[in-house]
């Protein structure tokens, strides 16, 4: 896998996939046929924004790790709803219909909580952080003369 990871692409990938998928719970389908792809499409979100996270928590050089962050967690807030959708009853996946996703969306839903906590922790906001003058005391003093 390359090293590098662009991650705003990679969020907005996440994000499409998301948005079918819950295409998928408005649409008047025969779910059966799209029941082990949906939750291969779970499975997969969730492997990805696992290993961003984990990139993402490696790497304290993001020019823009705040905006990153916040992107990080939109999408686990995305995946959060999608599951929270799929576990519905009035959802066409329904655990009444399919009791065999109970556990794997339980499981999703645990990792995406554990991930969303870990990103919160692991950055301050803009406005919390300590902010360095860009000119010391002594050169503004010596820029205004009044030295």
């Amino acid at each position: 896998m390359n090293k590098r990871i662009n991650f705003e692409d990679t969020i907005f990938i996440l994000n499409v996939r998301i948005r079918m998928i819950r295409d998928l719970l408005q649409l008047d389908t025969d779910t059966a046929f799209f029941l082990r792809q949906t939750m291969a499409d779970l499975e997969f979100i969730n492997i990805t924004l696992d290993m961003l996270t984990t990139k993402f928590l490696a790497n304290f050089k993001f020019l823009d790790r705040e905006t990153e962050a916040d992107n990080l967690s939109d999408a686990e807030w995305q995946f959060t709803q999608l599951l929270n959708e799929i576990s519905n009853n009035n959802s066409p996946f329904a655990p009444s219909r399919y009791p065999e996703i109970v556990n794997w969306i339980e499981k999703f839903k645990k990792d995406s909580g554990k991930r969303q906590k870990t990103i919160e922790d692991s950055y301050q906001p803009a406005s919390l952080s300590v902010i360095e003058p860009v000119v010391s005391n002594a050169e503004l003093n010596g820029l205004l003369g009044s030295a």
